[in-house]
């Protein structure tokens, strides 16, 4: 029997954000796409019209400040590979201080109206509930179907993947940066000195607490705002994964015989000093400037999380590289998964992208769309694509949701927005300008500034690097 030709067709499932940069990067290229969206024929309980790249939550795609913020040179990263994502949120951006917001409506109309004027682009409605979608069986396929992935789409992908490698829930504890974290207050502790899977017998860093640290601390849990499930969510609470909170609310002591029990543990500041309750950070990142708070998944509100966190003694001045949460979050243990490219390792034809591969927000999504579709491009050229350089925006994504993550299996890895905590360690001046020595918040913005030049002008090689190629 005859085998089909491979076709030089590319099919994007799914015209959220991701998807619908991938159309536009891979058409861009000169190549021939088919976008499939399901909506209005079938809707998601969150979408509520048919445009391509809807904005669900928020209109904010949060600070374009690309000197001191890691988003922002996301930003500026897509604003230099053409991202449509981008000129539409520049095109129709309101009023909002540093942040880039913008008209939802027009937004989304400007995405549309850009992807069906384009003459390489077919806009096909319809659900699609197999990969690879009927009549695409030879050809490059991107998914980018998001978190709220219908449920014929996602049993295929957990056929594909293996259900256990799909995680429907995103619970997330709290993710702090390791150099905002008091030394002084805290040390490096295995519980019992047991050797963690890098061998060392301190793979934890402990928060102590007496007992009247504790007890306001569980006051504050109880008294603190939290967030609703919204009606399509239901609860999930599952497999252990209660909010501190409710541990909380189950008794006063339920949390010092749970994720806050001090057993096996000393001091090493006070060793003559017992702890009543200790809270644990685990190392989050290959890099090691990451830990998260063992055990700590809560509905708190951003603000009270912030506030009550900061009671914990160690951590009276910790900066979050994100917050915690639950809720519904369709996403792949990517790192198991996923090459380089994003393709999936026993299928290359199938790529990801968006939120379904472990990143957090609108940019993060529609940047994996970018890369996805250069990806697929380039692989239909016949030519050879790196991934962004690590010390880049995009390639920190890339690195977090491939392989920076730490070994351990699914619950290892974690969906993230971008932040400096997960681009490589940079140097930075020790004086200013004028000779002064960079002290506290200096040193900071110092950092940031380093990472965000560092950052740009390594993207903009890959880019020059591409045309080059051509």
């Amino acid at each position: 029997m005859k085998q089909p030709e491979k076709s030089n067709k590319l099919h994007v499932v799914g015209a959220g954000l991701a998807g619908s940069e991938a159309a536009w990067q891979a058409a861009r290229a000169g190549v021939e796409v088919v976008l499939h969206e399901m909506r209005p024929q079938d809707m998601t309980d969150a979408h509520k019209g048919e445009d391509c790249a809807e904005l669900v939550c928020s209109n904010s795609f949060r600070s374009d400040d690309h000197q001191q913020n890691a988003v922002g040179v996301l930003h500026e990263e897509m604003r230099l590979a053409s991202s449509l994502i981008m000129q539409a949120a520049d095109a129709t951006k309101l009023p909002a201080g540093g942040a880039l917001a913008v008209d939802r409506q027009a937004f989304s109309q400007f995405v549309t109206q850009k992807l069906e004027a384009e003459p390489l682009i077919c806009v096909k409605r319809g659900q699609i509930t197999q990969l690879p979608p009927p009549g695409a069986e030879e050809a490059p396929v991107i998914v980018a179907s998001g978190p709220l992935t219908s449920k014929p789409l996602a049993e295929t992908i957990g056929e594909l993947t293996g259900n256990d490698q799909l995680a429907f829930f995103d619970a997330i504890a709290p993710i702090i940066h390791k150099d905002s974290i008091d030394f002084d207050t805290v040390w490096l502790q295995s519980r019992y000195d047991k050797p963690g899977p890098g061998g060392g017998k301190a793979d934890y860093i402990n928060c102590p607490m007496d007992k009247a640290q504790y007890e306001a601390f569980v006051d504050a849990l109880l008294a603190g705002e939290k967030t609703e499930f919204r009606e399509w969510e239901k609860t999930p609470y599952f497999d252990g994964c209660l909010p501190i909170e409710v541990m909380a609310e189950r008794g006063r002591e339920t949390l010092r015989h749970g994720p806050m029990k001090p057993v096996g543990l000393t001091n090493s500041h006070k060793p003559d000093e017992k702890p009543y309750a200790i809270v644990q950070l685990r190392q989050d990142n290959a890099l090691g400037s990451l830990w998260n708070m063992v055990g700590f998944q809560t509905k708190l509100v951003y603000g009270e999380q912030t506030r009550i966190f900061r009671m914990i003694p160690g951590l009276e001045l910790a900066r979050f590289a994100r917050l915690g949460g639950l809720h519904r979050n369709t996403f792949l243990n990517s790192p198991n998964l996923l090459d380089q490219s994003l393709r999936l390792k026993a299928r290359p034809l199938l790529r990801f992208a968006g939120q379904i591969t472990g990143v957090e927000g609108y940019v993060e999504s529609a940047a994996m769309g970018l890369l996805a579709g250069r990806f697929a491009a380039a692989e239909l050229a016949e030519e050879e694509l790196p991934p962004p350089p690590a010390n880049s925006a995009h390639g920190a994504l890339i690195e977090h949701i491939t392989g920076g993550h730490l070994p351990g299996g699914k619950r290892s890895f974690q969906p993230m927005n971008v932040n400096f905590g997960l681009f490589p360690p940079v140097q930075i001046p020790t004086h200013d300008e004028n000779g002064k020595k960079l002290k506290g918040k200096q040193k900071g913005v110092a950092r940031k500034q380093a990472h965000s030049n560092r950052a740009l002008a390594a993207f903009q090689q890959w880019l020059d690097a591409q045309e080059a190629a051509e």
